[in-house]
């Protein structure tokens, strides 16, 4: 009987243990990655990803461009493994998060630092910000993000530990990579192996199907989770940092965008001393607002009333708990407006990271998508 126990108790121990690797979105032989001494056949170069240079850190072949920015195709493989990409040329269309190429003009309708997030890994000098628009600048806060510090990942990115000794890039995201929660994204936010694709804190369900990190249709697309009311940050340090650093302190996506533009997302300016009338959304969740709102409920009334079927021009987010699977309904009074609704994550074809041309949205037009999507009735002739 012990014999018979201690083999049933191994095997448990060995499926918890599987379970818990199967979960890891790097899978494969490690040289599919990694290169131990840089120096392979006497040329680094020849090993390297995407024009990187060669040693990295954690002994990659590859800086987070070099891996997730090949070129060519949205979705690339290596060693067996698919990688999403987030700068190419493929015409087939972008992933969610958008495609940093439309800034330089490698694809789209032409070269604009408007288009995105103008990352320092695209060697590409943005000529119109500093800093992020919308930010609060209280006496005890000053701008820590700039357009000559912005990354990928780190202190100054938006995905891995943004905090000053984890450094940034690769060593920011240390370990992440293989033990990446992939999929739903709720329990183990604190971690950024647990965060909805590494972005410290938040929440969601990212797209595990034949479209994986696509919102491909209203079908086949990621979950973003929000919250009923913004921050009324920066009512303290804990709305925007934890022991990890910058995060999203409620889970939601919009919280996290907040933590640089915060203008966009704050009620007002909190009790931190910078509270002012040009501070915030307008002090409540009701309108009308001084700034368009993210964070609270699409009203279940009136024109809102007609957005039931979900948009992935338009996205809504969901309120907790993150659902297990993709939804294509709108429930107007329940879902949530976020900053994803309107805008691209990495960068767009459109001026201020817009999924659509705002200049097209013409009221009593007759036309359809981007802002009529929610205001229904705003397009319609008089």
């Amino acid at each position: 009987m012990r014999k018979i126990s201690f083999i049933s108790i191994s095997i448990i121990v060995f499926l918890l243990i599987s379970c818990i690797y199967s979960e890891a979105k790097i899978t494969g032989n490690c040289a599919n990655c990694h290169t131990m001494h840089a120096s392979q056949s006497g040329i680094s170069e020849g090993i390297a990803f995407g024009g990187s240079s060669l040693p990295q850190p954690a002994l990659l072949r590859g800086d987070c461009i070099g891996c997730h920015g090949q070129g060519t195709s949205k979705i690339v493989s290596i060693g067996g493994s698919d990688i999403p990409q987030v700068y190419h040329t493929d015409p087939s269309g972008d992933l969610a998060g958008g495609n940093f190429a439309y800034i330089i003009g490698a694809k789209g309708s032409g070269a604009s630092d408007s288009k995105g997030h103008n990352i320092i890994e695209l060697n590409n000098q943005d000529d119109f910000l500093n800093g992020p628009p919308g930010p609060i600048n209280l006496y005890f806060h000053e701008q820590v993000v700039l357009d000559t510090n912005l990354t990928c990942a780190g202190e100054n990115g938006c995905h891995g530990k943004r905090i000053p000794w984890s450094g940034s890039g690769i060593p920011s995201l240390k370990g992440a990579h293989h033990l990446n929660t992939d999929g739903k994204c709720e329990t183990d936010v604190d971690t950024v192996a647990g965060s909805y694709r590494f972005i410290m804190g938040v929440k969601g369900l990212e797209n595990t199907g034949p479209y994986k990190w696509q919102n491909h249709d209203t079908n086949n697309h990621n979950e973003y989770f929000g919250t009923t009311s913004p921050l009324d940050n920066p009512d303290g340090c804990s709305d925007c940092h934890g022991s990890n650093g910058v995060y999203s302190s409620n889970g939601s996506i919009s919280a996290f965008c907040g933590t640089c533009h915060g203008n966009f997302h704050a009620l007002t300016g909190g009790s931190g001393g910078g509270t002012s009338d040009g501070i915030g959304i307008g002090g409540s969740t009701t309108s009308p607002f001084k700034r368009h709102p993210t964070d609270i409920v699409l009203k279940g009334t009136g024109e809102y009333a007609s957005y039931t079927t979900y948009s992935v021009e338009s996205p809504v987010a969901r309120q907790s708990p993150v659902p297990d699977n993709a939804s294509s309904v709108v429930q107007p009074g329940i879902d949530v407006v976020m900053c994803l609704s309107c805008h691209g994550a990495h960068a767009t074809d459109y001026p201020d990271i817009l999924k659509w041309d705002y200049s097209t949205m013409v009221a009593g037009g007759g036309g359809s998508g981007g802002c009529f999507t929610c205001h229904t009735q705003k397009s319609q002739a008089p």
